[in-house]
């Protein structure tokens, strides 16, 4: 069997099997090719978007890894594992969870585990109705939706909040019995923060055991966030004088160190950036004349952090 990668529609990788039975004349069996790099080199493209979470994409890696090869597997005979690929993500706020289950919801579909690759985002409130028997059907028809794609829960833990009497226990015996029933149809990923999810999982030792893959979303560093900002305001077409970026950098490195309560990492950022082009528009509208310079660069006084304290 050989396999190789071919540029598809919009510049991405499509991995392409082909069957090549060549038999090897010392052992009597099909030959196999060995993974090259560029395999690897795919998803570091793939995710070069994001900034940080090397960790994570080291585990992304892993699981591309075993896709491939089982698929190399099953070309040649050899038995297919069958492999459970529902995920837990834990994580603040702001740290990329939402955008990597689209970016593994994508992945999935090009390497034919999932059919469409669509990602259906729900929350307590899509699971849980309001008298018996409402949750079950509302929870089935998200299922139904998702089916091809991908389910994304956040807050998963608000689900076994209300106690014994609540309707969020109905809500996950319907997720666990329609995980089986569609087993080869849906991934479900239950997302929340790191301690909230571990006492969830704790209290649901069944439900942990279903999900076999567990990411952890850290907190970005001064150096990523900054590193965030420059990426958010490149795609607005604005740039920093120094003296702006030195005062961002700084401020971001406070806040890292010491974050305030419900601090969302790129989500924060993404604030302090919109903020700043509203303070920029403002300065600028007192003026009468501008160039191109002028309308791209923010400067130090543009930044203002005492209303994100």
């Amino acid at each position: 069997m050989s396999q190789q990668a071919k540029l598809g529609s919009q510049n991405k990788i499509n991995i392409v099997l082909k069957q090549d039975y060549r038999t090897s004349e010392a052992a009597g069996q099909p030959s196999i090719q060995k993974v090259n790099p560029p395999y690897f080199r795919f998803i570091e493209n793939y995710f070069s978007s994001i900034v940080g979470l090397n960790d994570l994409k080291h585990q992304i890696k892993e699981i591309y890894a075993q896709v491939l090869i089982e698929q190399k597997r099953k070309e040649i005979g050899l038995k297919n594992n069958h492999q459970v690929w529902h995920m837990i993500f834990k994580g603040n706020p702001g740290t990329g969870k939402t955008t990597v289950a689209r970016k593994v919801a994508q992945l999935f579909q090009e390497m034919n585990v999932l059919e469409s690759g669509h990602l259906i985002e729900a929350d307590r409130g899509e699971l849980v109705g309001e008298y018996i028997g409402h949750t079950a059907q509302k929870t089935k028809d998200l299922i139904t939706k998702s089916l091809g794609g991908i389910l994304f829960i956040d807050e998963a833990y608000s689900l076994a909040r209300g106690g014994e009497k609540d309707f969020g226990k109905e809500a996950i015996d319907t997720l666990v019995k329609c995980m089986e029933d569609y087993h080869d149809q849906l991934i479900i990923i239950l997302a929340g923060y790191p301690i909230e999810m571990e006492d969830f999982l704790n209290m649901n030792p069944g439900l942990a055991s279903r999900f076999p893959l567990q990411l952890n979303f850290h907190d970005y560093s001064a150096n990523e966030l900054s590193a965030i900002a420059k990426v958010m305001l490149r795609e607005k077409d604005y740039v920093l004088t120094h003296q702006a970026e030195r005062k961002l950098y700084d401020h971001l490195a406070e806040v890292s160190y010491d974050p305030p309560r419900n601090f969302a990492n790129a989500r924060y950022v993404r604030n302090l950036i919109e903020d700043a082009i509203r303070k920029h528009a403002y300065r600028l509208a007192n003026r009468v004349d501008w160039n191109k310079k002028d309308l791209m660069m923010l400067e130090p006084s543009d930044f203002h952090f005492d209303s994100f304290d």
